[in-house]
């Protein structure tokens, strides 16, 4: 028998309840994960610049950088950050690093990774530590003979290691995150060895999980089942996070369904630059948190304020390039009005009026579809007059030209301060001439 509505709307509103309830673990990954994909990236003096601001913000957990593991002898921009905020002495409270697993061999002989005495070498508390669990990342990182084996048998001595050797936030343990940097494909094709591979996470002394969808591929039911998983596998007492990359344009639908089925946390950058063409950002679920009623953000004291400036300036600095005004959110266009119908207003249900994040409407001339308040509020912006001081006959009139425009062939960005002036003009001497 088919449900009925009330019921659908009850099963909606227990995700919903969820959402609002939740109180997410962020770590936040500008310093790295938005250089990654960028066409610049970020040199010491950025990331020096860069540090303070996301403090500032209100990030308690950041992670640093990447502790190369293909050629740990070439040096880079993150090994010298490291090493700076080692040598000037700068709090790296919930600060972390990515590193990778070391190795033991059949005799029981472990090897650390060269990330992980980096780790120690230049003092960062915590990690977010990497392995790989499908054939493709398997194969390649823990040898042909036996790689399940040796990546069963090197877990445990890996995360020792560790405990053994990294001094933790304020002299404790470290936080240690184990990373299945192939995740849901682990979930999806070897979904018996991913889970026999969380089983014995589940009995180790570590912070928690985190898995990706690398590629960004995956549906987000699919990542809300893989999470729903991992949390039956790990227990409440184990921190389970997420990290969705942008490749079909799912991620934040991804996080969000990660989050009611389970997860509790998400490591991202603030911007929404990423690896590949973008990611789900911090930035962007906040803003959606926010949208459904988060109870918990606001006590976290976290400037938002300040959350569209800081992310759009993070995104300047390593593409030299202004943010892609189409962006959702974080977009130059985002709370730019074409219309006033889609205005989103403080206090209705699902909206994120733009102040909560610092950010105030603007107007954007669409000929086809501009209403007077909007071409009243662009008029405001280019001329710096009151939009109520626009006669609404002389709108009106600028709406009947530029249809009359477009039924004659002219395509004219009005928009454009200059075009919008004349439209002006043209409608002011129509009106008074007594013409419509």
């Amino acid at each position: 028998m088919a449900r009925k509505p009330k019921e659908i709307i009850a099963k909606t509103n227990e995700k919903l309840e969820k959402l609002k309830n939740i109180d997410p673990f962020l770590i936040d990954l500008s310093l790295r994960e938005n250089p990654v994909g960028a066409r610049v990236g970020m040199t010491l003096e950025d990331k020096v610049k860069i540090f303070p601001l996301l403090r500032d913000f209100g990030f308690k957990h950041i992670l640093l950088g990447t502790l190369d593991y293909g050629m740990p002898d070439e040096l880079e921009v993150d090994d010298d950050f490291m090493m700076y905020l080692r040598d000037q002495k700068i709090d790296m409270t919930g600060c972390y690093a990515f590193t990778q697993i070391g190795l033991a061999d059949e005799t029981g002989l472990f090897t650390p990774d060269p990330s992980m005495t980096k780790l120690r070498d230049y003092k960062v508390p915590n990690t977010i530590h990497e392995i790989y669990v499908s054939d493709d990342g398997i194969g390649t990182q823990y040898g042909t003979v036996d790689p399940v084996e040796t990546l069963e048998r090197s877990l445990p001595r890996s995360i020792a290691w560790l405990h053994k050797h990294i001094k933790g936030d304020h002299g404790k343990e470290p936080r240690i995150i184990i990373n299945l940097v192939d995740g849901c494909d682990g979930f999806a094709c070897f979904l018996e060895r991913t889970c026999d591979i969380l089983k014995i996470l589940a009995k180790q002394p570590i912070e928690g999980v985190s898995f990706e969808d690398d590629r960004g591929t995956y549906l987000p039911f699919q990542v809300g089942a893989y999470a729903e998983i991992a949390r039956s596998i790990l227990g409440p007492s184990k921190r389970l996070m997420v990290h969705m990359h942008a490749g079909g344009g799912f991620e934040n639908a991804a996080v969000l369904e990660a989050l009611i089925h389970g997860a509790d946390g998400v490591w991202a950058g603030l911007p929404k630059r990423a690896a590949i063409i973008g990611h789900a950002s911090l930035g962007e679920l906040m803003a959606n948190l926010l949208r459904v009623g988060n109870r918990h953000l606001k006590s976290h004291h976290y400037k938002f304020d300040q959350l569209l400036s800081l992310a759009t300036t993070l995104q300047v600095i390593d593409e030299e390039e202004r943010v892609p005004d189409d962006l959702p959110i974080l977009g130059n266009n985002a709370y730019r009005l074409p219309l006033t119908f889609f205005q989103q207003k403080a206090g209705r249900f699902m909206d994120l009026a733009p102040e909560a994040i610092g950010g105030k409407y603007r107007y954007r001339i669409c000929p086809v579809v501009s209403d007077t308040g909007v071409i009243a509020g662009r008029l405001g912006e280019v001329t710096g007059c009151r939009p109520e001081e626009f006669s609404k006959n002389v709108l009106e009139q600028m709406i009947r030209l530029m249809r009359r425009d477009l039924r004659a062939g002219k395509r004219i960005v009005y928009d454009e301060p200059e075009n919008l002036l004349a439209l002006y003009a043209r409608a002011t001497v129509t009106m008074e001439c007594g013409s419509a």
